[in-house]
């Protein structure tokens, strides 16, 4: 199974038990359920769905765990995540919450090559050595300031050969 296969939902649900079993070494539906805000009975029934597809070990009113299946899915939701996080706050200057909710909903549908792309660009921005690259100074001043090519002095206009 690869983790295309999987429903977003039951992404979330692989990638709650990854997080609660990091914390306390065992999840419980209850757990679970306040993870992500829904019913013990919606997680009782994706419990269910996962264990058939050998990514968890449930059985009921019993410590949930990951499968070592479920294990490496889930470690990889959570790599998506935090990269398409961290890519929001850092590149493109995201409010930590507004982009850990659009993380969470992105994670699902990036592919790994673009999901590579925004982790080489971060680290670029990162790591630059011209150094204070940040959204304020780059593209975010372009369009606070309503720049464009003719009159933003940070573009190189046409014709011209050297920087401005």
């Amino acid at each position: 199974m690869t983790q295309t296969e999987l429903s977003a939902s039951q992404e979330d649900y692989l990638e709650a038990i990854y997080l609660i079993v990091q914390k306390k070494q065992a999840a419980r539906a209850k757990d679970i359920a306040l993870a992500l805000n829904v019913r013990a009975s919606s997680v009782t029934s994706a419990l269910r769905t996962l264990s058939s597809l050998g990514l968890v070990n449930y059985a009921p009113y019993d410590l949930i765990t990951l499968t070592r299946k479920g294990e490496r899915l889930a470690s990889d939701i959570v790599a998506r995540h935090q990269a398409l996080n961290k890519f929001l706050v850092t590149v493109l200057g995201v409010e930590p919450e507004e982009a850990d909710e659009a993380a969470c909903r992105m994670e699902h549908a990036v592919s790994k090559s673009i999901l590579e792309r925004f982790i080489k660009y971060a680290e670029y921005v990162e790591q630059c050595p011209r150094g204070g690259i940040t959204w304020e100074s780059g593209f975010g001043y372009y369009c606070s300031n309503n720049c464009t090519d003719q009159d933003c002095f940070r573009c190189p206009q046409p014709g011209s050969t050297k920087e401005k």
